[in-house]
Parts: structure tokens; sequence; C-alpha cells
């Protein structure tokens, strides 16, 4: 059943509150459409409104964190890592165990247009020594996800979309930090190579699929990896995949610049491995509109991954 990925982040919460005492909740005067509104209804001596005041958010975060707590600061993706300046130093530099989580990720949130629209969070955040940057595709993924960082010693970045998902993991999947899994793996051959590999993460990966699915009915062969861990990011599934791929496509509801593109051409780059990258991404300011036009109108859908996958190719 598709569910936005906020929505799968605030039910776990709820459901690890008595399993991780250490765990606390903050949010900016968003706590409904963060969905941190029934971790505060259910823990209430648990969670901290603090407030239209971000930056005050992220220091008292890191604060409570140094102090032994588990803190968990939720608010909308662009207006979260727009205080990069105090996440940099009270949490980046002294490695705080603070859980950033920025909703309504992308273009992908639609009607509220370009200043609600987070599409630099991850280029920024990438940048910085020590940040773990995650973005699940769906439920399931989001469970591990937030059961992984709630473990994990050190700070979290996990980016979550305001618009439902489809399913794209099966029953039994389990998170893996660091790792791209596939999702959509064609019947071929051992010696047959792909027409190509798509990276996606977050809400582009169910339009990767889709794509997919859609260009294996007329004959081509297309896998799409889901990059659940944009930083540090999967190299080695990079290089496995252009080993026996014609192109790489890359797909982010995200700037071009920065992001999941950035990632597997440095990867590519760095190993040497000589293969056509196609990225695919935000090349400008948002805007107000549907999610699915929105994604038509900036070159991120089923559609154009499609044709991105098959362009040119001899």
């Amino acid at each position: 059943m598709a569910k936005a990925t906020r929505a799968a982040f605030g039910e776990a919460l709820v459901r690890l509150a008595n399993t991780v005492p250490e765990l606390v909740v903050l949010d900016a005067d968003l706590a409904k459409s963060t969905m941190t509104a029934d971790f505060m209804k259910k823990h209430p001596d648990r969670h901290f409104e603090i407030g239209i005041a971000e930056q005050n958010m992220i220091g008292i975060a890191a604060g409570l964190a140094l102090s032994g707590k588990i803190p968990v600061a939720a608010s909308f993706a662009c207006f979260l890592v727009g205080r990069l300046e105090t996440i940099r130093v009270a949490v980046a530099y002294t490695g705080a165990n603070v859980k950033l989580a920025g909703t309504h990720a992308g273009i992908g949130i639609g009607d509220d247009g370009a200043s609600q629209m987070g599409l630099e969070d991850v280029a920024a955040l990438r940048a910085l020594p020590g940040m773990t940057v995650l973005q699940p595709a769906d439920e399931l993924e989001t469970n591990g996800a937030v059961e992984w960082m709630l473990r994990h010693r050190g700070p979290v970045y996990i980016r979550l979309t305001r618009q439902k998902l489809p399913e794209v993991h099966k029953p039994g999947y389990r998170f893996q930090m660091g790792v791209a899994d596939a999702v959509y793996e064609p019947a071929k051959k051992p010696e047959t190579h792909l027409q190509a590999t798509v990276f996606a993460s977050g809400g582009t990966v169910g339009e990767a699929v889709a794509a997919a699915e859609d260009l294996g009915k007329r004959g081509f062969l297309v896998r799409v990896m889901n990059a659940g861990t944009l930083h540090p990011f999967d190299a080695d599934a990079a290089v496995r995949a252009a080993a026996d791929s014609q192109r790489i496509v890359t797909v982010e509801d995200h700037n071009v610049t920065g992001g999941l593109g950035s990632a597997v051409c440095e990867a590519l780059a760095e190993r040497g491995t000589p293969v056509p990258v196609v990225r695919l991404g935000v090349r400008e300011f948002g805007e107000s509109g549907e999610s699915a036009e929105l994604y038509a109108r900036h070159g991120i859908s089923a559609g154009h991954i499609a044709e991105a996958c098959l362009r040119n190719l001899g």
C-alpha cells in the first residue's frame, strides 16, 4: 500500500519509543506536517516544540545529544538544511549524535511551491565529514532506516517525502546502510549486456521501476538500483553496474549538482570506469503544481527515464 515516507517515519518513532528510552523529538512548529504529532501526544515529556526557530532547534538537539539523549530534529528539508552553518558546527564538527529529519523533500511536494522545496539539501550535507545521508524509497525501507539511525552513533540526515510512494521492496527486505539494492532486475543471460542500469533514490525509485517494466515489455533490459544511502555512497554497486550496462542513468528529485548523480559519477571516475552516465534531476528552482506534472515538467518521470535509457544507443 502506498504511503508517504514521512508517515512511515512518524509511525516508526512511536513504535520504537519504548525500546529506545533515550529518544526525544524536536519540532519547529510543524509536528503535524513532519508526522511527529502522534509521538508528541503519546510521549509529551519527550517532545519539544521549539517554534519557528530551526537554528535554535538544531543547537538544542546538539546539546541534548551531548548530554546522552538521542534527539530527532524534524522540519521541512528546505528549512532544516537552510541552517547549514549551525548543522556544520554544532552537529557535524562535534560529531553529536543528532538525527536530522527533513520532510517535504523535492518538487514532489507539489502545490506548496519553490519556497518549500528542498532541492539542495543532499549536496550540502554530503559535504560534511561524518554525516550519513539516507533517503528511503518506501515504507519498508523507512522503517529499517529509522531503526538503523537510532542505533547508530553519530549524525544522520534522513530525507522524506510528502507524497505517497509505491512499495518497491518485497516483504522480508532488510535495510543495509551504505548498500544500494536492486529493486528491479531483468532476466538475462550472463554474457548479455543491459541497455542501462538506473540509480534512483526516494521518490524517483517507483518512477524508475515503472520505466524499466515498460521497457521490458518492449524487449529492452534495464536494471533499477535503489540508492537508499546517499552518503557514504555504494561505489562498488556503480562499478558492478558499469561492467554489464551500456550506460548508467541517475534520477533524483534534487538538483543534479551534488546529489545522487554526482555521487555515481564520482565513484566511476575514481575507479577509472569508462561508461556513459545520463543524469536526470532538477536544474531550476521548483514551482507549484501536482507532483506528477512537476516530475514530467522537470524531466524525472517514468517516461523521461525510459527515454534516457535508450537515447542514442546504437
